[in-house]
């Protein structure tokens, strides 16, 4: 890491700078539709030769257009959705599996009219069989879009920081992104915060946690003398203290429309807290109120929602926020004290060295979803008996959503009568939407799904070098092991030399020739990419069965329109942190 992308850092309490969500429907339509993630349709397989040699010619032929704004066009009618939004992005299939599965008597409202065979076949495009390839430089600059860095002063003024600084990075596969990022410094207590964001179903619900929930967390960890001085300067008109201080890419914006309501919800909530703290204690556990502001801000949305408001755009986008929804996994880095919220299946990974220099990776997060055992438990405990083969079906909550903690998606959680009187008071869009009027089967004793994290405590230790927070578009592709290892090599510019495994494969001379020369370029430790993110995510991307970049792969990889992204790969979105070892062995010293 030699120096920070050119970004931006902003401070205040609330600090909107931009337009709202891209994702919002033209002519102020709302779409409020399942979304390409949540579609339930058979997986196709990611195996290399669909984008070689076996790739119908038309399709190949799509390659250069993808650089000059004709793929829209192209595939304008080649995908269908119910109510016709423009916003509506065509169905998306993940390589594992759907966040989202519909219920049969719905399902053909989400499939396409006709095959994407069929579709290019039946166009009879004339063309000669031929390969096209990204540049390096091409595969760059679609690498490099969102990439951002920040170093941390080794003091901010009331303390040295453990942390050194942060890589960040996000990928697209649906378009527009659901996936959101945020980074920032408390500025009234100690510590920075980091976090990503999983929207599913659009990206409303994940751009509004972004925005939000650092808001809500900064407020719980406020003392009460903190707390009534910035209410009494809001009583009086007086400039806030800023609580927080933003590390943000351009392309990472904030609501303006929605500033005020955000900011009164807000606002609420430290009152709150100041009439329920007497100002006696003034010890503040992070745990609790990590705990609390996420459980919060999911309250605020469903109110908000429930409420609705006068201006016709807000009355749009606070429904979008809540009928949607997004998983959160967030860490709280002060001192030596690490603290990490998750909410649903994003991941945090700790990245340890050993004595010998080789590395391995320590779990801060559990996935909520049906491969957690006590999850599956736990919802089967907060229902009747006999629900419990209903209420996790498939490997799916209610047979329908993947993870089982979540913000928004009210549809999950609001009684049956509470979701009928918001859908019949709401908006056109709203009333005469299928998927809003359509009630999960064996919804009987809601809510089925929870916004309150799991927290995590770990004391950094000088052994620990960074950690990794990722959406699941990541984890899919890669084992966390290996996301270790390639951080790890990279910022250390040390190659731990193991045999090279192959994995089964027959391998000829002249290919392990390639492989062994490759391996002596790493050890070079000439690094192409500046940040630990953007070379995470080109291995998430472009690794061959060797574990090795393979800028063949990448470029196709890279090369495929939105409509086929999504067939093989979710949104990715990295933050790597690294530690400051030093300063954490100088905590350590000064306790023993």
């Amino acid at each position: 890491m030699d120096g920070p992308v050119p970004g931006r850092a902003s401070a205040g309490v609330w600090a909107p700078a931009a337009s709202s969500c891209s994702s919002a429907a033209p002519e102020g339509r709302m779409c409020v539709c399942p979304g390409p993630r949540r579609i339930g349709i058979p997986v196709r397989s990611s195996s290399l030769p669909l984008f070689s040699d076996a790739m119908p010619a038309p399709t190949q032929l799509f390659f250069p257009l993808i650089r000059n704004c004709e793929l829209s066009r192209i595939y304008g009618t080649a995908c269908y959705c119910h109510h016709k939004h423009l916003c509506c992005s065509p169905p998306y299939i993940p390589q594992s599996h759907p966040r989202y599965t519909p219920h049969p008597a719905y399902a053909t409202f989400y499939r396409p009219k006709e095959s994407w065979w069929q579709y290019t076949q039946g166009r009879r495009y004339a063309s000669t069989p031929q390969k096209f390839y990204l540049t390096p430089p091409q595969v760059n600059s679609i690498l490099k879009a969102n990439e951002y860095s920040f170093k941390v002063p080794e003091f901010d003024g009331k303390n040295v920081s453990s942390v050194l600084g942060f890589d960040s990075n996000q990928l697209p596969a649906n378009a527009p992104i659901e996936d959101r990022r945020s980074a920032a410094t408390c500025l009234q207590t100690r510590g920075m915060l980091l976090g990503v964001f999983d929207g599913h179903a659009g990206c409303a619900c994940s751009q509004a946690v972004s925005e939000r929930l650092f808001y809500y967390i900064a407020v719980s960890l406020l003392p009460h003398e903190t707390l009534l001085e910035i209410e009494n300067a809001v009583e009086s008109g007086r400039a806030l203290l800023p609580i927080l201080q933003w590390h943000k890419h351009p392309n990472d914006y904030f609501s303006k429309e929605a500033s005020k309501l955000y900011f009164n919800s807000l606002r609420t909530y430290w009152q709150e807290l100041i009439d329920l703290n007497t100002g006696e204690s003034t010890d503040i556990d992070v745990k609790e109120a990590l705990i609390n502001a996420f459980k919060r801000l999911d309250n605020d949305i469903s109110l908000e929602a429930q409420v609705g408001d006068p201006n016709s755009f807000l009355n749009y986008l606070v429904l979008r926020v809540a009928f949607s929804g997004a998983t959160a996994c967030v860490a709280h880095v002060d001192g030596v004290d690490l603290h990490v919220a998750n909410t649903g299946d994003s991941r945090a990974m700790l990245g340890v060295q050993e004595e010998d220099g080789s590395w391995s990776a320590v779990t801060l997060s559990n996935d909520h979803n049906a491969q957690n055992e006590r999850e599956v438990e736990r919802l089967k405990l907060e229902h009747p008996k006999n629900e419990a083969k209903s209420v996790v079906k498939q490997d799916r909550l209610l047979g329908l959503l993947m993870p089982f903690r979540a913000f928004g998606d009210v549809k999950f959680k609001w009684s049956i009568d509470l979701q009928k009187r918001v859908i019949e008071s709401g908006p056109d869009q709203l009333n005469d939407n299928e998927y809003t009027k359509f009630i999960p089967p064996n919804y009987y004793t809601p809510p089925y799904l929870t916004a309150e994290p799991e927290v995590t405590y770990h004391r950094l230790r000088p052994q620990d070098k960074f950690l990794v927070l990722a959406t699941d578009g990541l984890w899919e592709t890669m084992h966390r092991q290996d996301v270790v290892r390639i951080v790890g090599e990279y910022l250390t510019g040390m190659h731990h030399q193991q045999p090279i495994a192959v994995g089964g494969y027959k391998v000829t001379l002249g290919q392990m020739h390639g492989l062994l020369t490759e391996r002596r370029a790493k050890m070079s430790s000439v690094f192409e990419d500046q940040n630990a993110a953007t070379h995470l995510i080109r291995h998430a991307v472009g690794n061959n069965e060797f574990g090795a970049v393979d800028h063949e792969r990448l470029s196709k990889m890279l090369s495929l329109p939105e409509e086929l992204a999504r067939m093989y790969r979710d949104d990715i979105t990295i933050i790597v942190v690294q530690f400051n070892s030093h300063v954490v062995g100088a905590y350590q010293n000064q306790e023993q």
